[in-house]
């Protein structure tokens, strides 16, 4: 792994998209940092924004937040695991004005560049798809762009999903970001002719298929570890 161009003192870090929301990223991720903490890897995993959280011992805590906490290699804190965290699970820009607050690009770079500080790997898990809306005139996918970061696709394998990947990818690109790699996640255990869909994938999307991931409500990520390759 190599960082990208100009953050030599910093550990490399990916931005994790979705084609969608519940296709998998938090699990995407976490089985993410398994893989490189089976390398002996210090990894942590973040997630910029969060909607849908409960209060635990006097701060708000997401779920998807939870598990990345524990599945990263220490705990560097609530507040730079995910600095934006609004209580209702709905879209963001709408929690956020429900709650009088605006979702800000600089608490968020400033975590992420203390955690890269800290640990040999970071990702970063984005919010629902990669174009959510986070306020009026910003989204998601402003926010990739503030960070700088190369980015790893997560891909929902179900019915539409060719259409909705190969839609991603191009406002990934179109955005001038690096697309390093894609993940299909097995989201749905009934999916027809799932190995010619991965096919047509492959064959489409220039970046190289990191690992198919076979997901199950209650399954474990670290389990899944192994099937992944991580970006270079």
């Amino acid at each position: 792994m190599t960082p990208p161009a100009g953050t030599a003192s910093l550990a490399p870090a990916w931005f994790i998209a979705g084609t969608d929301t519940g296709i998998g990223k938090t699990f995407s991720t976490c089985a993410l940092l398994q893989a490189a903490r089976n390398q002996g890897l210090r990894a942590l995993g973040m997630k910029p924004v969060a909607a849908g959280a409960e209060r635990v011992d006097g701060v708000l805590l997401n779920e998807d937040v939870a598990a990345l906490r524990a599945a990263g290699s220490f705990d560097p804190g609530l507040e730079r695991l995910n600095p934006c965290c609004f209580a209702a699970p709905i879209a963001p820009h709408i929690a956020a004005a429900e709650e009088g607050r605006r979702v800000e690009p600089a608490p968020v770079v400033d975590a992420l560049a203390a955690l890269r500080r800290q640990a040999d790997v970071v990702f970063v898990e984005g919010v629902g798809g990669f174009k959510v809306p986070l306020a009026e005139d910003y989204d998601s996918a402003d926010l990739a762009v503030e960070l700088a970061l190369p980015v790893i696709l997560v891909v929902g394998l179900r019915l539409g999903c060719l259409s909705h990947a190969l839609l991603t990818v191009e406002a990934i690109t179109h955005r001038g970001l690096t697309l390093a790699g894609w993940i299909g996640n097995c989201v749905d255990a009934e999916m027809l002719r799932r190995e010619q869909n991965v096919e047509a994938l492959r064959q489409r999307i220039a970046a190289p298929l990191l690992g198919l991931l076979q997901w199950t409500p209650g399954g474990s990520p670290a389990d899944q570890a192994t099937a992944l390759t991580l970006p270079r």
